[in-house]
């Protein structure tokens, strides 16, 4: 199914900057509106346009680029203390005031996104009907844990190049891009070539890595930047509001590494898409859609 187009499109003032969103829908529709949250850090917001589809069923969707990406305002002067958990926290808010939904919305946050709407959601916010945390670790420890036990399941020269550039700092080469794409295939998106929205997001990502390199690292799977120790684990509890799991069979994001949420979170459940990876809204995009929808809809 094609990708719905934008009802509106629009920059909110954040502090000197601007953050790019886009509107599928009618936010004043009875139904509360879905913010989505791209991963990353850094990777644009479109690869997960097809969750504006979501807007068929009556609901509002809005996407957004995060600040250092995409439409949003670019500082690739800025270091890492800038690049911040609570940087990515306040610009939501502004966005969510700005839009005027603060006090009615939900919020679907994948990878990455995930781990901001938990961020999000731990504070309780009044406003906030809903969560859903699509493929997304509870604590990065676990997820690089998993990503060495994918890593080791590779074919061994794939698995030797990318250790090899890794200690020589060389993650930035052919030969390094090549391994690299050996993984994704089989734990990020199993459908090959990528469709366009996931390649536009890549280019983004590469056209500017400055928030992907401090926060992440140079790939999926080699962790070194400022997020590698980030955990939520220990504040779980304090999630209000009805949460929906999602994952795949195939993911990098792991059992183990969303098992957290399924143990701590008070009101939850978790559907595991047993013929994807990280992508579940892509690659397997109806049963996903009928999956959210349904959880919103019972939800607001």
């Amino acid at each position: 199914m094609a990708i719905p187009e934008p009802t509106a499109q629009g920059l909110a003032p954040f502090g000197e900057w601007h953050t790019w969103y886009r509107v599928t829908g009618d936010l004043a529709a009875p139904k509360a509106p879905l913010v989505v949250l791209h991963g990353g850090p850094g990777a644009a917001h479109d690869y997960t346009l097809r969750i504006a589809r979501l807007a068929e069923r009556g609901r509002a969707v809005v996407h957004y680029d995060q600040i250092g990406v995409g439409l949003s305002t670019h500082l690739p002067e800025k270091g890492a203390d800038f690049w911040t958990v609570g940087l990515f926290l306040d610009e939501l808010d502004n966005l969510l005031a700005h839009l005027g939904i603060t006090g009615r919305h939900h919020v679907l946050g994948q990878s990455w996104g995930g781990m901001l709407a938990a961020e999000h959601a731990v504070r309780a916010p009044s406003g906030l009907r809903g969560l859903v945390i699509a493929n997304s670790p509870a604590s990065m420890r676990l997820w690089r844990e998993e990503c060495d036990r994918l890593r080791s399941e590779l074919p061994p020269d794939v698995e030797r190049t990318l250790r090899e550039h890794e200690a020589a700092g060389t993650t930035d080469s052919d030969e390094y891009r090549a391994a690299e794409k050996v993984f994704n295939a089989r734990h990020v998106c199993t459908i090959v070539p990528n469709p366009p929205e996931v390649l536009a997001s890549d280019a983004k990502t590469a056209a500017d890595p400055t928030v992907y390199h401090t926060m992440n690292g140079p790939s999926e799977f080699h962790v070194v930047g400022t997020l590698k120790d980030w955990s939520v684990v220990d504040r779980l509890d304090r999630i209000a509001a009805p949460t929906l799991l999602v994952s795949g069979r195939h993911d990098e994001a792991t059992p183990r590494t969303v098992q957290p949420f399924a143990d701590r979170i008070p009101d939850v459940r978790w559907e595991l898409f047993e013929h994807s990876s990280h992508m579940p809204h892509i690659e397997e995009e109806e049963r996903y859609l009928q999956i959210v929808g349904d959880f919103l809809d019972f939800t607001d």
